[in-house]
Formats: C-alpha cells, structure tokens, sequence
C-alpha cells in the first residue's frame, strides 16, 4: 500500500476573513507520518497594506513583502507538494479556507482531503485545558524559534502530528477524522472514499443513481462533499438499503444556494426520485385567489385550475390537492376570526350557522364594517400569497469570480435562472433575460425566493 503522506500547512494572513483578507506568508511541509519529506516557505506579497496589529503579532511588515512573489506566482509549488496529499493544519478550515480562496481568484478549483490537529488532538490527548497551538507547543515543550510565523508553526503542528499517529490507534483516529465517520467496508461496491473525496466542496446539487442509471435522490448543499459524506457516515437501518442502492454520484455546482435550491425543487419535480417522496407533488391542479364583492368585503376562493378558471383571477397560490386548498383557507379563517363564508370555506348563508355560534364576526351579514373586516382579510392574503406583483432578476452569485447568476420573476412566478458573465452586467433587462435558462411554473419555487427574499432583505435586485 502507498504510504500517507500529510502536507502540513501554515499561513500568516492579513486579517481572520478569507473572502477580503490575503496571505502573506505560507509554509508546506511534507510528512509521511515519521519523517519530513519535503519544505516549502515563502513570504507572500498580499497587495494590500498589513494591519498594525496583524504586524505586532506575526512580525511581518509591509516592506518585508513589497518585495515577495504573489501568490499565483507559488500555486504550482503549493499544488505540486499538496497533490495526492491529506491537507493539514492547526485549525484547517482557516488555512484551507485562505488558500482555497487565492485559488479560487485565480479561476482553479483547489480540493483535497483535509485533518485538523484541533480536532485529532481532543481526541489523542483529553483533558488538557485548551487545545491552542500554544498550548500544545507548552504542553509538550515543543521547542519554537518564531510563533505566528508560518514555518515555525508548521514544524510545531508536525511535531504534533507525528506524537498522534505514533499512538495506537492514531492513525486510525486521524483516517476517521479525514473520511468523516465513512467506513470503506459500509460503501456500495460502484462507490470507493476517492470517488467521494473528488467531489467538490463548493455549492450546488448532487444526484445520486441506482445500478440502472435512474436517479434515486436528489440534494442540495453549500458543500457537496461534505454533505455526501454525511451520508455514508454513520449509517443507520433506516437509510443503509437506500445507501446501498447508490451506484453512481454525479453533481451540479451552481455557485448560489439559490439557485441550488430552485434547482433541487425543479429536478425533484422532474425526475421524481423514488427517496424524495415528499417533494415530488408536479401537478398543482386547484388555485386559490382573492376579490372584492360588490359590498367591499375582500374575499377568498379556490378552484380547479383551467385556461377558463384562472382568466382574471387574482391568484394566490396553486395547490396539489383539493384539500390541501381548503386546508390553507381554513388555517386562516382560524388565525385571524375571519367568516368562512367569505373565504370560501363554505357558502355564504343569510342566516350564518358560524354568527351563532360566536366563531363570525357576522361579515357575511353585513354586521361588521368592510373597514374593519377587511384589516384582518389582508393579513390574512399576505399569508396566502405566493406569488409576485413585479416582475425582476435576483442577482446571485456565478460559479466563478467572473460570472453572475440570475433568477428571473416574471408574471408573478418564478421562471428559471442563468449566468451572465461580469463583462456583460451592463447590459439591460432583456439581455439578462437572454441567459435564463426558463423552466416549468413551479409554486415551491415561489415559496423559495420569497422566503429567501425575507433572509437577504440587502438582495441585489433589477427591476424594469
């Protein structure tokens, strides 16, 4: 069997947010878990001044720098020592996170396994009172020239390491830890712990397929890999005959949880999964809509949806069934006092069963105002409503630095989506809408942007 070998990594940044902060210095070293193999060090010119705190701690400063290569000018160096590689480092969702983000500027796609001596050294050495690289290197006197300089700490997290994997069972510690809980024995034969570590760690949908080619399960997630390891991991009676199923895993990146997640809804519908059973429902044959009779009192109803029916309606929201219709409507006849016979729950009576009983404020009798009436009714229709009064494009994030994503609301629904690239942002409304990718009306959908919408209120949004 080939040996393990570990890239042990550092970064000194500018700043703890990877998205703006940039690296100003990185250390590699390679383990094979007794020796060190390889080293690799540089500064890093960031192309942005260093913070004064960022200096007092790391001792680097700008002039140090000035002089130093970029980073796309050491990305081959860091891919060549990181390929094949497990990934690790003292709180690697940090490093990883910086060097995935200067890759990702760069239009490279960087993935690779990746351990976190965080968390491998709560499991190696319990009970100490903090699990910091400090004190660790305090712990075990660990011998460091320079702190918060990337070789030094890297010598250190290696140091570490290398205590771990000579333990017993540190290995097989560290293997869990990389593999998620994932035991090679539990996957299906078509399905090995490569195949799963290749997928990306970016957003998007994942489908999974039976030895037949037909898609059984389709996910979303902001992190493919992470979510299909999930479900290998700890594998219970309930999933394990579907997991077993699984013969092939193929991926859609769509760079927006948006988009991923209009996109698993419109795919569900599509493909009808037999594991997604309870959003398969692609016929919504009843809508509900509302009006004002000739008295002035907002009302509501529900029909069979038909060319016919739906002709200048007020629609609301479209059903699958009948009762799921009526249920909605009578949720808020409930909620907010309002007269079933005016929201279509039963017929209107002259003589109301429902005024007699307290349960109507006698609406439906003329008793009480339309003014007063109405106040509650519309509550009641923002409730109702899933559908749009403006058409406009969302403008989410592409799948690269250089794209956009766009969905499209249209006549009160939701359309598709697409990707511009930046260069054309320029363009108007019609152009944009040149790049959707337009899909079936989908009532889900609209709760999904809407809901969406509610989350991200600073949303990027053309109207026309």
């Amino acid at each position: 069997m080939k040996p393990k070998l570990y890239a042990v990594v550092d970064i000194e940044t500018t700043g703890g947010m990877a998205r703006r902060d940039r690296i100003t210095e990185i250390a590699i070293v390679l383990f094979d878990g007794e020796k060190i193999v390889d080293k690799f060090e540089s500064l890093i010119n960031p192309e942005r001044s260093i913070p004064y705190e960022i200096t007092r701690i790391t001792g680097i400063t700008d002039s140090m720098v000035s002089n130093a290569p970029k980073f796309y000018e050491v990305a081959k160096k860091v891919v060549d020592m990181t390929e094949g590689a497990i990934f690790v480092a003292h709180n690697v969702r940090f490093d990883y996170s910086f060097i995935r983000e200067e890759f990702a500027s760069l239009g490279f796609t960087l993935t690779r396994r990746q351990l976190c001596t965080v968390v491998l050294s709560r499991k190696a050495f319990p009970g100490l009172k903090s699990y910091s690289l400090g004190n660790l290197i305090r712990h075990f006197d660990i011998q460091v020239e320079n702190r918060h300089r990337a070789m030094d700490d890297v010598l250190a997290t290696v140091d570490i390491l290398g205590r771990i994997l000579s333990n017993e069972d540190g290995a097989q510690q560290a293997d869990r830890i990389v593999n998620a809980g994932i035991k090679a024995s539990h996957l299906p034969k078509d399905i090995s712990i490569e195949r799963i570590h290749n997928l990306p760690e970016s957003i998007g949908v994942y489908y999974f397929y039976n030895e037949y080619g037909h898609v059984i399960y389709v996910g979303k997630s902001i992190n493919i890999r992470k979510r299909v390891m999930q479900h290998f991991g700890n594998i219970d009676s309930k999933t394990d005959k579907f997991i077993a199923k699984v013969a092939d895993i193929t991926y859609e990146e769509t760079g927006s949880e948006l988009i991923a997640m209009l996109l698993e809804s419109n795919e569900i519908k599509a493909l009808q999964p037999e594991v997604n059973k309870a959003q398969r429902a692609k016929d919504y044959p009843y809508f509900v809509y509302h009006y004002f009779d000739h008295q002035g009192y907002l009302r509501f109803n529900w029909e069979k949806s038909s060319v016919k029916t739906r002709t200048n309606k007020k629609i609301l929201n479209h059903y699958s069934s009948k009762a799921s219709a009526r249920s909605h409507l009578y949720q808020i006849t409930e909620l907010l006092g309002l007269c079933a016979g005016l929201t279509g729950i039963h017929e209107a009576e002259s003589s109301c069963f429902y005024y007699q009983t307290g349960a109507c404020t006698g609406a439906c009798q003329q008793i009480e105002a339309p003014e007063s009436y109405n106040e509650r009714a519309t509550e009641g229709l923002e409730i109702l409503k899933k559908s749009f009064d403006d058409d406009f494009i969302i403008v989410t994030e592409g799948r690269n630095r250089e794209e956009i994503g766009l969905v499209l609301i249209e006549g009160g629904h939701y359309r598709g989506y697409g990707y511009l690239a930046q260069d054309d942002a320029q363009h108007g409304p019609e152009e944009w809408k040149e790049a959707i990718q337009y899909l079936p009306t989908n009532p889900e959908c609209n709760q999904i942007v809407m809901s969406w919408l509610d989350k991200h209120p600073m949303a990027k949004i053309l109207k026309w």
